[in-house]
């Protein structure tokens, strides 16, 4: 192994450490790793590629290095309240494929291809995989709410115009670019919603 190759794959194990921002935001108890919830997005494409008709290792693969970025970048979460952004959009995915560019150099340049594909969401499987990404996150809500992993009673500054972890719901809901993805979150939304006892709010 390489000096740059070691120094690299310990940069891409810094998911295993990073939390995800929107988890911390609402004061989740001990909340998922970036790494997490790669590997859950992963899953899913396994799970349902065959079903979307993409190639199953093509979607396990760019979900495992969709979010290789943010070992470098940190987790910037996709606010739905306005104003809650805290970095442009085009200033978030620069600041990304930099660290992409980095981080598989040493390795193989076809994964900065495919994660260029994944970020263009112009492609079947692109589409495929970021719609598993946002059922990962309502799946992982649904986890929280059913766990009662966070205090309701709690002011939290950082969710003012949404009820307990509505917002993930709300953040994802607008962004489904498959059947089988829209399918999902209503499945997963009516589960949270049974917990909540009343519509979420998107």
């Amino acid at each position: 192994m390489m000096t740059n190759e070691l120094d690299s794959l310990l940069e891409w194990f810094e998911l295993k450490d990073e939390l995800r921002t929107g988890w911390v935001l609402r004061n989740i108890d001990s909340p998922e790793s970036v790494a997490a919830h790669t590997w859950g997005t992963a899953s899913l494409c396994l799970l349902y590629a065959e079903q979307e008709d993409v190639d199953p290792q093509k979607a396990v693969t760019m979900a495992l290095i969709h979010d290789l970025g943010e070992a470098r970048t940190g987790d910037i979460a996709t606010r739905a309240e306005d104003g809650r952004q805290t970095i442009p959009t085009s200033e978030k995915e620069a600041a990304e494929r930099s660290a992409v560019t980095d981080l598989v150099g040493p390795f193989d340049t076809e994964l900065l291809t495919l994660w260029e594909e994944y970020e263009a969401r112009d492609t079947p499987t692109a589409q495929f995989v970021k719609d598993m990404d946002l059922i990962d996150n309502c799946l992982q809500a649904l986890k929280y709410e059913r766990q009662g992993r966070y205090d309701e009673a709690e002011a939290n500054d950082h969710f003012a115009e949404f009820e307990n972890l509505d917002e993930f719901f709300a953040t994802a809901a607008p962004r489904f670019r498959t059947e089988l993805g829209q399918d999902l979150f209503e499945q997963i939304k009516s589960q949270y919603e049974q917990e909540l006892g009343r519509p979420c709010q998107l």
